[in-house]
């Protein structure tokens, strides 16, 4: 599978939830042990997913484990041993060290870092650069963030997100680039506000986003269309290939009356690896 459009969050410690996230669209499902399953449900959550029987299609299968340094993480880890998953969700990461530690823990399994949610977290975005690392993709957070940072609010008057949490959003975006990896835009909190994700998702993809954290099944179909490249966007993709590839010494080259050079090259590509 490429990297996945849709990840879709559901608490490990409801059945229900996770009858119908497992039967929603989504590339890939967090089974959540950490902010959503409150302290007393955490060992249930552990014997949900031990139950959950091995699947060979479908989504990806992810667990979002407590963090480093918490009382649970050596029970999360050992359930890592005992349940089918594709890889681990690192909530409040603060750097690439904390993926080398638990990698050090885990061996090969993937992992997918929330990169934002602390305040040092911001200054270290630059140090997931290693290409030994186990890390496939990072995302950022504005809940955890903003009680770090102890703010009475994430927006500004007009309901946009203020500064300090539009900068934690580019820095994650530029911070999984410079490491080769997925960058996956943060949630959108009203589920019910189809238009509000849709604009948010296209924006995303617009960005240099390749997926987005979702937080109930509904939104899985508006971030899978979001992130998936149009008929017409693979046919211009399409045709810059094919240019170059006919005049592979050419810096420049006319393409449907536009002027396209390398970086337009390399654009295409991605957009038709993504289509796949």
């Amino acid at each position: 599978m490429t990297e996945p459009r849709s990840w879709l969050f559901v608490p490990a410690d409801s059945e229900r939830k996770i009858t119908k996230a497992l039967e929603s669209e989504a590339d890939a499902i967090i089974f959540d042990l950490e902010d959503s399953v409150a302290p007393a449900q955490k060992a249930t959550a552990r014997n949900i997913l031990k139950g959950l029987p091995k699947h060979s299609n479908g989504p990806e299968w992810w667990v979002r484990i407590n963090p480093l340094g918490s009382e649970y993480l050596k029970d999360d880890l050992k359930l890592l041993g005992s349940a089918y998953v594709h890889g681990i969700v690192l909530p409040k990461a603060e750097g690439g060290a904390d993926i080398v530690q638990l990698a050090h823990r885990t061996g090969n399994i993937p992992i997918h870092a929330i990169v934002t949610e602390t305040a040092a977290s911001l200054f270290g975005l630059l140090s997931y650069r290693d290409p030994k690392s186990a890390l496939v993709a990072m995302s950022w957070g504005a809940e955890d963030l903003s009680a770090a940072l102890g703010a009475s609010a994430k927006t500004d008057a007009d309901g946009n997100l203020s500064f300090t949490y539009r900068l934690a959003r580019s820095l994650c975006l530029a911070g999984a680039v410079a490491a080769g990896v997925q960058p996956v835009d943060g949630v959108f909190a009203d589920f019910k506000d189809t238009k509000g994700l849709k604009a948010e998702a296209e924006a995303a993809r617009r960005e240099g986003f390749t997926g987005k954290l979702a937080i109930h099944p509904d939104q899985v179909a508006v971030i899978n269309a979001a992130f998936t490249p149009s008929a017409d966007d693979v046919a211009h993709a399409e045709a810059i290939v094919a240019a170059f590839e006919a005049h592979p010494d050419a810096g420049v080259l006319s393409v449907d009356g536009k002027m396209v050079d390398r970086p337009h090259l390399v654009q295409a590509r991605r957009v038709l690896e993504r289509s796949r």
